[in-house]
């Protein structure tokens, strides 16, 4: 296996090249998914490079959403976040605040003091009932949003199930195990702006952030960045480690159900997005895009095969993966 992308004060996060286990034979394979499934039940974070997904489309991508960004606020207000259940639209900067608290009154207290610096902009799944997505009007720079979006939740969507895939060899369960709880497509396609901010901004606040210190909810994370750095992982010891941007890499990292799922063998770490490590005195604007992967919404998620010996040793009740995704992001909002 290659170097590790991060390898500071407890946490190592492997960079594995994703191709061996899509192509390689299947002592490859077996090799490549065991790196992977150490990197989650160790750090909860990896980095793979060669994914199926191009990196000249990966620029488009990247390109097309800040052209989004860059509308007035009125036309982006037009396609407005909505509700939990949705969970589609336009979020302007101060809406959310992630966290790791739950309690309301508690999350409001720290928005007002410190909100998240960013925008975004949600898309899920086209065929899901009740939920379209809103999408902006396609014209001048905006032509061909909605196709190059969906082209990409769709390649997206087909890493997850090849991520989840890898971690079911790895654990030695069948690798379709996952298959039929991942296979609906009830992920979140979001694009994600960091306005350009001056450095002085987190001297006068200590406690400003730019997305606060949260885990995610779901299965994994794909997350892709730009250059500019800023995201940080918590290490075993409680520190913060600069999770640096590696060219043509993508981040993948564990989530909460992925945690609860694998009976807390597998990890979902804390992270989040500080004042980018260059000093300057404006930091230029940052982007970056996660999608978002979850178990369909219909499926009950218990303790998967071999991370119990007993029933008695099962650590969480089963749940239905829909209806903790919305009690989770409704505290968000």
């Amino acid at each position: 296996m290659e170097k590790a992308a991060v390898n500071e004060d407890g946490l190592v996060i492997p960079l594995i090249d994703f191709s061996k286990f899509l192509e390689g034979d299947e002592a490859l394979k077996l090799e490549t998914a065991k790196a992977i499934l150490h990197g989650f039940q160790t750090a909860g974070f990896i980095y793979l490079k060669n994914i199926p997904i191009q990196p000249d489309f990966r620029e488009h991508v990247f390109n097309t959403s800040a052209k989004f960004f860059k509308l007035p606020k009125e036309k982006k207000l037009e396609v407005g976040w909505t509700t939990p259940e949705a969970n589609r639209g336009y979020s302007a900067p101060g809406r959310e605040k992630v966290t790791q608290l739950t309690d309301p009154a508690e999350i409001e207290k720290i928005r007002s003091a410190a909100p998240d610096i960013k925008e975004s902009y949600e898309i899920g799944r086209e065929d899901e009932p009740g939920h379209p997505n809103p999408w902006p009007v396609e014209q001048d720079e905006l032509v061909g949003f909605k196709s190059t979006m969906n082209n990409f939740f769709d390649q997206c969507k087909a890493l997850h199930i090849e991520v989840m895939r890898a971690i079911a060899v790895g654990m030695g369960i069948d690798a379709n195990y996952f298959d039929s709880f991942v296979d609906v497509g009830d992920n979140i396609l979001r694009l994600l702006h960091y306005p350009a901010v001056k450095s002085e901004v987190f001297k006068i606040n200590p406690g400003q952030v730019r997305a606060g210190e949260h885990t995610d909810y779901g299965s994994i994370t794909l997350l892709f960045q730009d250059s500019r750095g800023g995201l940080q992982v918590k290490s075993p010891n409680g520190q913060f480690i600069d999770a640096t941007p590696i060219e043509n890499t993508v981040v993948v990292n564990a989530g909460d159900l992925l945690a609860r799922w694998s009976n807390d063998t597998i990890k979902s770490t804390v992270h989040r997005v500080v004042e980018p490590p260059k000093q300057e005195d404006v930091h230029p604007p940052r982007y970056s895009i996660a999608y978002f992967c979850n178990p369909n919404h219909k499926s009950f998620i218990e303790a998967i095969p071999g991370t119990y010996a007993a029933e008695s040793e099962k650590k969480y009740e089963g749940i239905n993966s829909g209806k903790y995704l919305v009690q989770r992001l409704a505290a968000t909002y």
